[in-house]
């Protein structure tokens, strides 16, 4: 199993592949190490037909990601040159699971915080459980925040929203993250862990290509209008028509059972 660091956990479980960040001690604040482990493992999974779906999650029960492991920065960050090394790794690691081709779950359980909002804005669906809490706290820090990770907030919760978290830098509730679009669902606590397995599993259980084919629509739909590849698009659409899958669930639908994808 691909895992530079036992701080990262990749497991396989049926179609279900999932992504642990494994420093419960520091509230799972993700450290350099992780931050290289990411794509690594996300590699991994894009290449392995059988995995459909991929949750990404934090071990403890405490936190989802309570930001970057500041107490390395001194280390990590204390130089130019490893300023550069550490924010190209983060980078590196964001953009592996933005541009993931499969579907993604945030599984949000405590604190979401800064590095771990990013993480979570990353992922394709956000479902937390009741009495989590989400930051930004960049304006206590004196921390500058890039341009594409504004970008990603302000396209999901619009820009006077993404002004106020970041503004106030404050901590909100599971409700008020719900309420300004920050999550897709939130849920009792006790239940989260079910509800994300059937969710996971219920995705996993539909058709690669259509929900490969629709990602990559929304992807380019948030682009300005003239940057968008609508052409690739197109070909994915195609790709979905011209499977033994549509075959496959025309079928059963005719003899009213499951279908049994395989993603070609």
């Amino acid at each position: 199993m691909p895992s530079s660091t036992e701080r990262m956990i990749a497991k396989k479980d049926g179609g279900i592949g999932w992504m642990i960040f494994n420093n419960p001690k520091r509230l799972n604040a993700v450290s350099f190490d992780m931050w290289k482990a990411m794509p690594e493992i996300l590699a991994d999974y894009a290449a392995d037909d059988d995995i459909r779906v991929v949750i990404v999650t934090g071990a403890g029960g405490k936190a989802f990601v309570s930001g970057a492991d500041i107490s390395e920065f001194e280390e990590k960050r204390g130089s130019e040159a490893a300023i550069a090394e550490y924010n190209a790794a983060g980078e590196g690691a964001r953009a592996a699971l933005a541009d993931f081709e499969k579907p993604t779950i945030a599984k949000i359980r405590g604190y979401c915080i800064g590095g771990g909002l990013a993480v979570a804005l990353n992922c394709d669906l956000r479902i937390a459980s009741e009495g989590s809490r989400f930051a930004v706290p960049a304006a206590k820090l004196g921390l500058g925040y890039a341009f594409p990770g504004i970008a990603r907030l302000s396209d999901l919760v619009g820009p006077a929203i993404a002004k106020e978290i970041f503004f106030t830098a404050r901590q909100f509730s599971g409700e008020e993250a719900l309420a300004m679009g920050l999550i897709n669902r939130l849920v009792p606590a006790n239940v989260l862990d079910s509800y994300i397995e059937d969710y996971a599993a219920t995705i996993a259980a539909n058709a690669p290509l259509t929900i490969r084919a629709v990602k990559m629509a929304v992807e380019e739909y948030v682009k300005p209008e003239g940057e968008r590849d609508l052409a690739t698009v197109q070909d994915a659409v195609d790709a979905c028509f011209a499977s033994t899958d549509y075959v496959e669930g025309r079928t059963a639908f005719m003899e009213k059972r499951k279908p049994a994808f395989q993603g070609r």
